[in-house]
């Protein structure tokens, strides 16, 4: 099979990253990068040996697949072209702006046969992918995102930002419709909110409590599952999984024993991991892990969390 002709668009903070990704991954032709900075675009481009644009459109029908990684407010535009242009597209988090925007490029997708996948890069955490949840779902999920205030992604509120992660995992573990969401949060920094906490309560009698911050003293990313007879944590930042459950035995009388074990998960690059699955997705024909469904899932829930904390 000929090796995929792919380019980045908007090669920032992240998308640099991306690049890197794709130059390094065989049965893969980075072709070009661009970004609106001629600077970014050509400092990126004469590093990694490829053509370094200012414009995505002299691109169109001309490469394969795509990471856009532009600012959320031109997810929409810059994935529909390329995607009506015929090619497959890996936009990042969250998938668009407005909910409206993701239907038009789950649908295009779908008429033009090509691969939409989201960006959620926690998915792809090594001890995300160690979770087996299939024959035990959580009844009450607890999650903590909180990191130190940082310039960069603060064009959407902490909910689109960072809460996002946890929303679209807990939805994908869940597998229940949300039947109510009560929301809190506060703008610390900047105009938009900084630290926000939401309780989303499924039909399936799943509640989840979220905790998003980017204003915090620390760094932590954990979630907490419980389920009947066993509790499951773990914790994004340092890849270690930890499961508990009753055992047979007591350790008081009366009061079962429980029982651990713990898995720690390697420093993978998830990222590499995300556009690996992207490509070979593309080749195989099939649903990427994180699709613009579940893209749009996501959005609509974070969506609604924002208009919560607006009221």
């Amino acid at each position: 099979m000929s090796a995929l002709k792919c380019a980045v668009i908007g090669v920032g903070y992240l998308g640099k990253f991306h690049a890197e990704k794709y130059a390094a991954l065989p049965g893969c032709e980075l072709v070009a990068v661009v970004d609106a900075d001629p600077a970014a675009a050509a400092e990126i481009g004469d590093r990694l040996g490829v053509e370094g644009l200012t414009d995505y459109r002299a691109l169109l029908g001309k490469v394969d697949a795509v990471s856009v990684v532009v600012p959320t407010s031109l997810h929409h535009r810059v994935a529909r072209d390329f995607l009506e242009a015929g090619a497959h597209v890996l936009v990042e988090k969250p998938i668009t702006v407005t909910v409206e925007e993701a239907d038009e490029l789950i649908r295009i997708a779908k008429e033009k046969q090509r691969v939409l996948m989201v960006g959620h890069l926690e998915r792809f955490n090594a001890a995300v992918l160690g979770l087996d949840l299939d024959h035990h779902k959580p009844l009450f999920i607890e999650s903590h995102r909180l990191a130190p205030f940082k310039p960069r992604a603060n064009d959407v509120s902490v909910v689109l930002d960072l809460m996002i992660h946890d929303i679209d995992i807990i939805l994908d573990m869940v597998d229940s419709e949300v039947e109510r969401i009560d929301a809190k949060g506060v703008a610390v920094l900047t105009g938009d909110i900084d630290i926000a906490n939401a309780r989303l309560q499924f039909k399936s009698g799943c509640v989840a409590n979220v905790t998003a911050s980017r204003v915090s003293l620390k760094v932590e990313r954990k979630m907490r599952m419980f389920m009947p007879n066993a509790y499951v944590s773990v914790d994004f930042q340092n890849r270690v999984l930890a499961r508990h459950w009753k055992g047979e035995g007591e350790m008081f009388p009366g009061v079962p024993e429980i029982l651990s074990e713990e898995s720690v998960f390697e420093n993978g690059d998830a990222l590499m991991e995300e556009i690996r699955h992207f490509l070979d997705c593309i080749r195989e024909n099939r649903e990427p892990l994180v699709s613009g469904s579940a893209g749009r899932r996501a959005l609509a829930t974070a969506t609604e969390i924002t208009h919560l904390l607006k009221c």
